[in-house]
């Protein structure tokens, strides 16, 4: 397994398949990441997240069923794993924790 540490972009992929649950694929993905983030990903950015956040055991994937609007093609479902929601979890708790420790007078300064 790689490097188990997430990028913010490998955060932020892991959240949306989570929040899209059984449907998360590639273009379901961009569309989330563009609404919710304000993020422009290409499928080709997504897919290579997806693969090394697969390689890391925080997601697991499956083949659905090909349908005629996809023209007989099937998708590549995504689905996070009990280690991707540990990592999830982990990555929240260090967030709100720096988060916590700021000290108020720090956003009060002037800019």
């Amino acid at each position: 397994m790689k490097g188990t540490n997430l990028g913010e972009f490998e955060e932020l992929v892991l959240l949306v398949v989570a929040v899209l649950f059984d449907e998360a694929y590639g273009v379901s993905i961009q569309e989330e990441l563009s609404s919710r983030c304000d993020r422009n990903a290409t499928l080709s950015t997504i897919h290579v997240a997806l693969h090394r956040l697969e390689e890391k055991g925080y997601l697991e994937s499956r083949l659905d069923g090909a349908t005629n609007e996809r023209g007989g093609r099937r998708k590549l479902l995504f689905r996070v794993t009990k280690s991707g929601k540990r990592a999830l979890a982990s990555a929240k708790e260090m967030r709100n924790e720096l988060w916590q420790s700021i000290p108020k007078s720090a956003f009060n300064l002037s800019v």
